[in-house]
């Protein structure tokens, strides 16, 4: 009797151990597909990062061409100052509009205060420190201002025997009269203006499209403000309700807004 209940003791181990075993197992299985789980949310954790990289380089220019070449354009056909020229400079000299002479003080070309400035001014380290620079009231007017720049000092009137189409000849001539010391001026404009086409903005049609270079208006799209509007023109909020004789901030979609 002893020996059945011995044998019986036995068997019922020898059962249990293998139920033991399927038992890590399936928590092991539960323990491995929890890690899956938690690998997998931190992938889409830094997927999510990677989604909101900002913009490259090559997209903040395009950006910039966007948003100023009609500007450009319309300085051509007053000053006779080619487009693609104005556009790389602006371009170069501001950093994108995000260097801190167009962030500050609107001033895209890098222009100084020179003898005879009465406007605003900000200080800022140059080829000297604490050199003084203009600043302007929006974007535009640091457009217009550079047009004047150019065409009223002596040094640059040979420019303008050169061709409106002849960018090379007009970047190469800017280094010459000295606009920057930076011996790789000329070349930077140059480059600039071929890789991203700005010449086709020096183009004669441009000048002879009314509908073109005169398109003044911008219609209101689902989601914009004045002020997202004055952004994106280099204009102020106060202009724009000047400009448009509007009584306060309110407009509506579809409405068609002067913007120059």
């Amino acid at each position: 009797m002893h020996n059945v209940v011995r044998i019986i003791f036995l068997i019922i181990i020898f059962i249990s151990i293998p139920s033991c075993g399927s038992f890590k197992k399936i928590n092991n299985k539960k323990v491995s597909a929890l890690g899956k789980t938690r690998s997998a949310k931190r992938v889409n954790k830094i997927s999510s990062g990677n989604s909101l990289k900002k913009k490259s380089k090559a997209q903040r220019a395009e950006d910039y061409i966007k948003k100023f070449s009609y500007t450009a354009q319309e300085e051509m056909k007053k000053f006779k100052i080619p487009a693609s020229i104005t556009l790389a400079q602006g371009m170069l000299e501001s950093g994108l509009g995000q260097g801190t002479l167009a962030r500050k003080g609107n001033n895209h070309f890098g222009i100084k205060c020179h003898k005879g400035w009465r406007g605003k001014k900000m200080y800022h380290d140059d080829d000297k420190k604490g050199e003084c620079f203009r600043v302007y009231k929006n974007a535009k007017k640091s457009y217009r201002d550079h047009s004047i720049f150019l065409s009223q000092r002596g040094r640059y009137s040979f420019l303008f025997n050169y061709k409106i189409t002849n960018y090379k000849a007009w970047a190469r001539g800017l280094k010459k009269a000295g606009y920057a010391t930076d011996p790789n001026y000329s070349k930077k404009l140059i480059d600039l203006i071929e890789r991203y086409d700005l010449f086709r903005f020096d183009k004669r049609r441009f000048l002879k499209n009314k509908k073109t270079l005169l398109a003044e208006y911008y219609k209101v799209k689902k989601g914009d403000t004045l002020y997202s509007i004055s952004k994106k023109y280099g204009i102020t909020v106060k202009d724009l309700i000047k400009e448009n004789k509007l009584k306060n901030n309110t407009i509506y979609l579809g409405q068609e807004l002067k913007i120059n």
